[in-house]
């Protein structure tokens, strides 16, 4: 299991994810599940999976290696997509090309064909974008009224983006309601667990501002933690009892 996150305001983009896999208790590693693929002034963009391990790492490897277009019959990498779209696409065909490859021989082992993407960037100043890719290769758009994406485990840490996330917030204030959703859920599903992986764009800068690894005991992310625990208890304690019933 594995929890992403993209957020997507007016400044730029953030991208969160954890590092834990596990195939049961007792088989539990760490691997990056966010990739950055960076050319400084020209673009960045970043993709963080979430699924079957062995299934992204060949859609990643595809990608890293290049693919033939079909409209010119060349063999492309992502790092040379002339658009935030053209390179969804790519990492369409690539999802699709990893199926055709292996989709059969996990069926007959009862492994489904599980995967799904975060994809996030700029590219060459136009505009910059995030999309989730779904295991069929197809792909839906981050848009202003709801500013953020997830993948994986994202129920425990999704009210926390609902109540705190917006378009126009700050981009750091982004980063920090997405490292307290990460927190939420780090705390309610033990499949999801630190290091963290951090990306912050900054619209139109052409490079990664922030290309970070939270390792456990980091000061910040542990205050932030003890903070959220002390917010939400003070909070609780301070909304009137319900008045139903009998009260003391």
């Amino acid at each position: 299991m594995t929890y992403c996150c993209g957020i997507l305001v007016r400044d730029g983009l953030v991208m969160m994810a954890d590092t834990r896999t596990n195939a049961g208790l007792d088989n539990v590693s760490t691997f990056r599940k966010l990739n950055v693929f960076e050319e400084p002034g020209r673009h960045v963009m970043a993709l963080a999976t979430a699924g079957n391990l062995s299934i992204s790492q060949a859609v990643i490897s595809t990608l890293q290696e290049g693919m033939k277009n079909p409209e010119t019959g060349r063999k492309e990498t992502l790092i040379e997509a002339t658009s935030m779209f053209r390179g969804a696409e790519m990492v369409g065909r690539a999802i699709r090309h990893v199926h055709d490859l292996y989709a059969e021989g996990l069926k007959e082992q009862d492994i489904s064909f599980s995967v799904s993407f975060l994809f996030g960037g700029q590219v060459n100043g136009g505009r910059m974008r995030l999309f989730m890719m779904y295991a069929a290769g197809n792909f839906i758009e981050c848009t202003n009224d709801t500013p953020f994406l997830q993948i994986g485990e994202h129920k425990y840490g999704k009210p926390v983006l609902d109540r705190s996330v917006s378009y126009d917030m700050d981009l750091y204030d982004a980063l920090k309601s997405g490292l307290i959703s990460m927190d939420s859920t780090m705390r309610s599903n033990i499949g999801v667990g630190m290091p963290l992986d951090v990306l912050i764009a900054r619209r139109d800068a052409g490079n990664a501002e922030l290309n970070f690894r939270i390792e456990p005991g980091e000061p910040y992310f542990h205050d932030l933690r003890e903070r959220w625990s002390a917010a939400l208890r003070a909070a609780h304690m301070g909304i009137p009892r319900p008045p139903y019933g009998r009260t003391r």
